[in-house]
C-alpha cells in the first residue's frame, strides 16, 4: 500500500551528486531529521542505493529517479517496476527535466505504478505542461521551470509556485503541489511552503552546500516551523 504524505513535507534528491556510503550516510541524516522534526521526507536516490537506504532508515519515503514500463522478463538494463518495488520504492519520478518523457510515456508510467500500488512524483516545466500532466492524475506534481534548477535564474519562483498550484488544483484538488527548484536555504524551504505550496526539496541546494547535512536538518526544521505557523494560523 502505497504511504500517505503528510503535509507540508520535505523532499530530498541526490541525482547523481553522490554515490556509495554518502547516499547512505545523507539519507541517514535525513531520517534522523525527519524523526526529530515529525516531518514526512521523500527521499529520491540512484535505483542502485535504494535497497540500503530502505533497509536502513525507519522514516524516509524512498522514490526511484525513473523507470520503465516493461514487465519481468527480456529487457536487458531496462529498470523493472516490480525490481524497484522489491528494493523498497514505494515511488517513482517521472519526467524530470533530466530525464524528460512524452505524455503517453508519463501515462504508461503512471499507469504501471498504479499497477504496483506506488507513488508517482511528476515533474513540470511549464505551467501548460502542469496542466496536461494533472489530467494523468499523479499524486505529486513538482512544477520546476528548468531556468531556476540547480539555483540558476528564471522565473519568479514566488510567482510561479502560486500559478502551478491554482491551474493545478482546478484540474485534480487531490494532487500535491510541491517546489523544488532554486530552493538554497531553510528560509526558502519556509517562505514557499507559507505562500502555499504543500512540500519544498531541494537536490544541489543540499548536495553543494558548504555542510550538506546540517543543511538537511536546517530545511527539514524549516518546514516544521511552516507546519507549526499553518497550524497556527499564521499563515
Amino acid at each position: 500500500m502505497k504511504p500517505v504524505i503528510r503535509t507540508p513535507y520535505f523532499e530530498i534528491g541526490t541525482k547523481n551528486y553522490i554515490y556509495g556510503d554518502k547516499v547512505l550516510e545523507y539519507a541517514l541524516a535525513a531520517d534522523a531529521a525527519a524523526e526529530k522534526y515529525d516531518i514526512d521526507v521523500l527521499f529520491i536516490c540512484p535505483a542502485v542505493e535504494i535497497r540500503r537506504v530502505a533497509e536502513h532508515t525507519k522514516h524516509l519515503i524512498v522514490l526511484a529517479p525513473y523507470m520503465d514500463t516493461l514487465r519481468p522478463g527480456r529487457g536487458m538494463a531496462d529498470i523493472l517496476p516490480e525490481g524497484l518495488k522489491a528494493a523498497g520504492a514505494v515511488g517513482v519520478v517521472i519526467n524530470h527535466c533530466e530525464k524528460p518523457m512524452s505524455l503517453p510515456q508519463m501515462k504508461a508510467t503512471i499507469d504501471r505504478a498504479r499497477e504496483l500500488d506506488m507513488l508517482v512524483f511528476a515533474c513540470a516545466d511549464t505551467l501548460d505542461e502542469a496542466k496536461a500532466i494533472a489530467n494523468l492524475h499523479p499524486d505529486i506534481i513538482n512544477p520546476e521551470p528548468s531556468g531556476i534548477i540547480g539555483g540558476g535564474k528564471g522565473v519568479s519562483p514566488m510567482d510561479y509556485v502560486k500559478d502551478s498550484i491554482a491551474v493545478i488544483k482546478a484540474i485534480d484538488p487531490e494532487i500535491l503541489v510541491e517546489q523544488a527548484a532554486g530552493i538554497t536555504n531553510g528560509q526558502q524551504v519556509y517562505d514557499f511552503i507559507m505562500a502555499g505550496s504543500e512540500a519544498a526539496g531541494a537536490a544541489s541546494g543540499i548536495m553543494n552546500a558548504e555542510d550538506p547535512l546540517a543543511m538537511i536538518d536546517e530545511m527539514i526544521a524549516a518546514t516544521r516551523r511552516a507546519a507549526d505557523d499553518i497550524q497556527a494560523g499564521r499563515a
